[in-house]
């Protein structure tokens, strides 16, 4: 399996792309269409495609492992991404949850915490 990049459908791929791009810290690979109406946007290699008003339903969840959740949050607070669940300290994972404009979910996390704790 050469890779799998998850197709997230948006409302409106301009407003998304612009989401995804300014708040939550990906770069734009490509898009297709005029006015552009299904593309891709990457961060750390690792790539998710958005494609308007077709190609999957709103409410989709994606879980992101990651070295460090802290500094996501830290970095999703000070762009404003609308975080649906502040950083708490799982069994499985160190977990922050961040929605994006169409309520598809991004679970962002890291190692749990050490001491064992499980509260925010």
């Amino acid at each position: 399996m050469e890779c799998i990049i998850p197709i997230l459908s948006v409302r409106s791929f301009a407003a998304s792309l612009d989401y995804y791009v300014n708040v939550l810290g990906f770069t734009k690979e490509w898009d297709w269409g005029d006015p552009p109406d299904i593309g891709s946007v990457k961060r750390d290699d690792h790539s998710i495609m958005l494609c308007e008003g077709e190609q999957g339903h709103p409410g989709t969840w994606i879980w992101m492992g990651v070295e460090d959740a802290e500094q996501y949050y830290e970095e999703y607070k000070a762009t404003g991404a609308k975080i649906r669940e502040h950083p708490v300290n799982y069994p499985w994972a160190y977990e922050l949850r961040v929605e994006d404009l169409d309520g598809h979910v991004l679970r962002i996390g890291s190692g749990p915490k050490e001491d064992g704790s499980h509260d925010h």
